[in-house]
């Protein structure tokens, strides 16, 4: 419908533009809560790290750590290694390493009927120590060369061969140390370390918290005695020192104060 003029009502434009603002607002805000695993881009060497705090109900600590530990040792996400396991009254923590792929499941695996609270991602940059290890290398391989040329003249003498193959040997220990130590720091630019700090989001472990400060209470007081009883041994030895000079101080003392009073006492009188 138009008015007699021959414009459209302005109810409709109303409507277009609301229709407009609707097509353009962001469609998908899921993943705002998203953990992804990251990777070093190209030519950067950097080993990154996650730290996050997940908040469940108490009745689910024990499940979702559990879950979570055999989802890592079965590679449910890829390969995944558990590095420590803590559990305590109110929660836990689990510390894996695991490809970049499968941080992002594994993280929603572990927060499943909680929610995910504090979260850290750290990056070390490990380009200085991988040049480092690779510069020892070909030095080492370069003189297991020369060596190897030395120990096969004809004219070496069987005491130098035997001097040779001491430092022969002693080379190749340091070959294979320094290579155990680049395939840890392949292993930190291929995968994420992760740590899953499970906390309680209710009061469901109080009653136990307490049980346990009440169970510990003997222990604790024999402990806290015992190590009273300790560092006052140490301070014992200089109480029995000192009780002597203080006795002799207050013994001088006296003497000096009782002298000045027989002095003003016995002092020459003035005659009138």
């Amino acid at each position: 419908m138009r008015h007699l003029d021959g414009k459209p009502p302005a109810l409709l434009w109303l409507l277009l533009a609301g229709l407009a603002l609707v097509g353009c607002s962001p469609k998908d805000h899921s993943r705002a809560n998203v953990i992804n695993g990251e990777q070093g881009r190209a030519g950067a060497q950097l080993a990154y790290e996650h730290e996050l705090t997940l908040a469940l109900p108490g009745a689910l600590l024990a499940p979702r750590m559990q879950a979570t530990r055999e989802a890592c040792e079965s590679a449910r996400f890829g390969a995944c290694n558990i590095l420590g396991i803590t559990e305590d009254g109110n929660g836990g923590e689990i510390i894996l390493r695991i490809a970049p792929t499968g941080v992002e499941p594994m993280v929603a695996l572990a927060a499943e009927g909680g929610k995910l609270g504090q979260r850290i991602t750290t990056a070390e940059d490990l380009a200085d120590a991988v040049a480092d290890v690779q510069r020892r290398q070909d030095r080492l391989q370069a003189q297991q060369q020369r060596l190897d040329e030395l120990a096969k003249r004809k004219d070496i003498t069987v005491s130098d061969l035997i001097a040779l193959s001491k430092e022969q040997a002693g080379i190749e220990n340091e070959l294979q140390a320094l290579a155990q130590v680049a395939a840890g720091q392949q292993r930190r630019l291929d995968t994420n370390r992760v740590t899953l700090n499970f906390r309680s989001s209710d009061g469901a472990n109080q009653a136990s918290r307490f049980s346990r400060m009440f169970s510990n209470l003997g222990d604790n007081l024999v402990d806290g005695t015992a190590d009273a009883l300790e560092r006052a041994s140490y301070v014992l030895p200089f109480v029995v020192l000192a009780f002597p000079v203080l006795w002799l101080w207050v013994w001088l003392w006296r003497r000096l104060v009782v002298a000045k009073r027989s002095k003003v006492v016995d002092g020459p009188s003035v005659n009138s």
